[in-house]
């Protein structure tokens, strides 16, 4: 009777360590984003994740990275499983901000990810992505 309580408890404990162990691991993924095509080394490329529910409104994390050979990458970490959209800028002259001309069209390079060919603001939609149980890389192009 001991040896069946002793295999018994070994399995409850067993079980839970590994359910906790792939809740953990889902809920922390990595995005590795890179910006291959900056026009300069100047400055410092920005980038904002979104979820749908504050796209454009409240980033759920910020990053930035100073382009080395004209490449720029960043990794966005503690990542909770579910739908994102990465929106990023080249801020050349360092200002923290983008810069408009005075109709509303950009003057500093920008992108989305999955890259849409669309004029006007940037749309959830056309920039979603998924994370769930793997890490994610993304190649943003301005």
């Amino acid at each position: 009777m001991k040896v069946f309580t002793a295999i018994f408890a070994f399995v409850v404990v067993f079980q839970t360590a590994t359910f906790t162990a792939k809740k953990t691991n889902i809920e922390k993924r990595t995005i590795t984003i890179s910006v291959t095509n900056v026009s300069s080394d100047k400055g410092t490329v920005s980038y904002a994740l979104y979820d749908k529910e504050n796209f454009m409104k409240v980033p759920v994390q910020t990053k930035s990275s100073t382009p080395k050979g004209k490449k720029s990458t960043v990794v966005f970490t503690n990542i909770k499983p579910g739908k994102y959209a990465v929106i990023c800028f080249h801020d050349a002259n360092s200002n923290n901000k983008m810069d408009f001309q005075p109709n509303g069209m950009p003057l500093e390079d920008y992108g989305v990810s999955n890259n849409p060919m669309s004029f006007g603001p940037p749309n959830f939609d056309e920039a979603e992505f998924e994370v769930s149980d793997k890490n994610v890389t993304l190649e943003i192009r301005f």
